[in-house]
């Protein structure tokens, strides 16, 4: 039989050390880093992707000094004290057999706090504070400090850094005339506005010696207004090289950019182009990344030569034994990262915890973990969608015999409902391995079945589990029952057949997600090509920062959509993926309106007051987007009887289909069993 996935596992000659096989786990910050125990829940998590025979680990970003915060008090290594509590980290990840990098990141203008310092003392649109200007001796301590921290990196045992030169972090805003305004010899000219990461590079090299991996993060596709252009890119990649870089890592896009970079709508491995255009430029070796998040995913990328490793961030919070499973052709066993950003860049936003939607010990490795049963027990678990499949299928995996019922012919609940969704598809993988996991532990899954007490009864189970799910609450707005009027659930499971102009009544995620469905069809995946064409990027780079005009098809429908409150619309929704929803459907030509008052419906559409102004949309459809109601028939119907109930995810707090939320309850439930 031959070797699974041949071009991914295959090792990689560094010279003064080999890796064992072609992925990088990406840089992500967790929030751990400044938790109480952090180092231990750290070492933790990281020993245990180690474990799973990932090839190379990055770290959360750690700034080099106090200026170079990302937030208050948020990670950095300055003094000998703070590099020892690292050494628990180094030392789980080199006991599993990894290796282990740092990356080094300096947030500059983006640092969320009054000492923000940059190159010219210009704001950042996603930050509240001004940075000051660093001074000629400001830049020297800057770099003296990064050459600091590589040392200690060092110290506490690190294989090696990763200096963060992308993302328009610092570095990057020294490279780009659009955040470098100097007139000294740090500004200027492109040679003047490398100065910073080559004294950076080429000084840290002479600081920890010939045999320490140096990855330099270069900005291969800035997607802002004024940034580098390829000849530029290609330019400092050569310089870096000389500078004494080991490899080159990808850096796609800015966190100002208003291009997606990593949300589920980009099409895998869709910007895996800009690193090959890279490729045999330099002599070192490159690593692409974003949006690769299964191994074949990965195998062509290396394969058709876009790059020598693949970066994979997200993916190893979903199933940190992703390369093991790989080597041992288990794919259909991998957890996939869902790029929903909803648990882990949304949390590290809000200052929690990051953690993962489909895999909530993402983290709380130290925490949450299905240990052996001492008591077998028989549970029935009645509902299949996240809430469910969750229960069933870490009960089954403590040794429990799980039955788990679903009144429908299908798995899956709301994941069904959110993969017609344009953008959401991916929620197919989790279904896939749900299904997969609950064959392996052997859950018993019943469906067509609609449980009542006498079979609950009549099983004889020693806990009950409800996870029955929402339904959509019904406004009481006169004429709601007029034929013109259909509920979310109807439209998205494809019963019924909808209008050209339609007008959605309610604006949380679920009007947003019913928008994008009415608007654009769910069908075969985007190419990259149309991706980039819809959304601006310029594939030939021929515009600095590699934006050009964005191009959109003409949408299926006209939608309005509404709220009762004043204010943004969607201003709830997620903070990494919110701003992409509400620009999709504006290009896309929806009416958004908020304030408003529904009056009632009839043949001649939906009336309304609109602060104040009685209007009547002309609809040939009405969606009902208001929310939800717990689905707590069931749950009163066993109130009475003597087996233990209990009552989660939808069932117990009707929310914006919470699977995040959902899911974890099922977890912590089933942990403790």
């Amino acid at each position: 039989m031959s070797k699974p996935y041949p071009h991914l596992l295959a090792p990689l000659d560094l010279g003064f050390t080999q890796l064992k096989n072609r992925v990088l786990m990406g840089s992500m910050h967790t929030g751990l880093e400044e938790e109480k125990n952090g180092f231990e829940k750290m070492a933790a998590y990281f020993g245990e992707r180690a474990r799973g025979q990932v090839g190379l680990i990055v770290t959360g970003g750690i700034a080099p000094n106090r200026a170079g915060w990302v937030a208050p008090f948020s990670a950095k290594m300055t003094t000998k004290k703070e590099a020892k509590n690292h050494e628990l980290i180094t030392q789980e990840v080199h006991k599993e057999g990894g290796k282990i990098c740092m990356q080094i990141l300096h947030a500059g203008r983006y640092g969320y706090h009054p000492l923000a310092v940059a190159p010219s003392s210009i704001k950042s649109p996603i930050s509240p504070f001004k940075p000051w200007k660093l001074s000629q001796s400001g830049i020297e301590k800057t770099i003296k400090s990064f050459i600091r921290c590589a040392t200690l990196a060092r110290e506490a045992g690190y294989d090696g850094v990763e200096i963060m030169g992308s993302e328009g972090y610092l570095i990057n805003q020294f490279i780009v005339s659009k955040t470098n305004k100097r007139k000294d010899e740090w500004g200027g000219s492109y040679e003047n506005r490398i100065r910073l990461p080559l004294e950076i590079v080429s000084r840290v090299r002479k600081a920890v010696g010939d045999d320490f991996i140096i990855i330099y993060r270069l900005s291969m596709l800035d997607l802002v207004h004024d940034g580098s252009s390829w000849e530029e890119v290609e330019l400092l990649a050569k310089r870096i090289e000389e500078s004494g870089a080991t490899i080159i890592n990808t850096g796609i896009g800015w966190h100002e950019s208003r291009v997606p970079t990593i949300a589920t709508m980009v099409p895998r491995g869709g910007f895996s182009w800009v690193t090959r255009k890279l490729m045999g430029k330099v002599g070192i070796p490159l690593i692409t990344t974003n949006r690769i998040n299964m191994p074949e995913v990965a195998e062509q990328i290396l394969a058709d030569k876009h790059a020598d490793m693949v970066s994979m961030a997200r993916p190893f919070l979903a199933d940190p034994e992703f390369v093991k499973k790989a080597m041992e052709n288990r794919r259909d066993e991998i957890n996939t990262c869902i790029a929903c950003n909803q648990a882990c860049l949304d949390h590290v936003f809000k200052q929690k915890r990051a953690s993962c939607l489909v895999n909530p010990r993402a983290c709380y490795e130290t925490e949450l973990n299905f240990t052996p049963a001492q008591q077998k027990k028989k549970i029935a678990i009645v509902g299949a969608g996240p809430a469910g499949l969750a229960c069933a299928t870490y009960a089954a995996q403590r040794g429990h015999e799980a039955h788990l019922y679903e009144a429908s012919s299908e798995i899956g609940g709301q994941f069904r409902m959110a993969m017609s969704i344009p953008g959401k598809e991916e929620f197919v993988e989790t279904i896939r391995y749900f299904k997969k996991q609950m064959e392996l532990h052997k859950v018993h899954v019943h469906l067509n079945t609609e449980v009542s007490k006498e079979i609950i009864e009549q099983g004889q189970f020693d806990e009950v589990v409800i996870a029955t799910g929402v339904k959509p609450r019904i406004p009481d707005i006169p004429g709601i029952d007029h034929p013109k009027v259909l509920s979310y659930m109807e439209v998205l499971q494809g019963q019924k057949e909808v209008g050209e102009k339609v007008a959605i009544i309610g604006a949380g995620g679920i009007g947003f997600d019913v928008a994008s469905y009415l608007l654009e069809k769910a069908e075969a995946p985007i190419s990259t090509e149309a991706f980039m064409e819809q959304w601006g990027v310029d594939m030939a780079h021929q515009a600095k920062g590699g934006l050009g005009e964005a191009s959109l098809g003409l949408p299926l429908r006209q939608i309005f959509l509404m709220q009762r409150s004043d204010g943004k619309l969607g201003r709830k929704l997620g903070k990494t993926t919110g701003w992409i929803h509400r620009a999709s459907l504006r290009k896309h030509g929806v009416q958004m309106i908020g304030g408003v008052k529904y009056l009632k419906i009839d043949d001649a559409g939906l009336h309304l007051d609109i602060k104040g102004k009685a209007e009547v949309l002309d609809v040939d459809h009405i969606v009902v987007c208001a929310g939800q109601l717990s689905n707590t028939k069931l749950a009163k119907q066993l109130a009475s009887g003597s087996t233990t109930i209990h009552i989660i995810g939808g069932a117990n707090e009707a929310r914006e289909l919470d699977a995040k939320k959902a899911i974890r309850e099922a977890a912590d439930l089933a942990a403790g069993f």
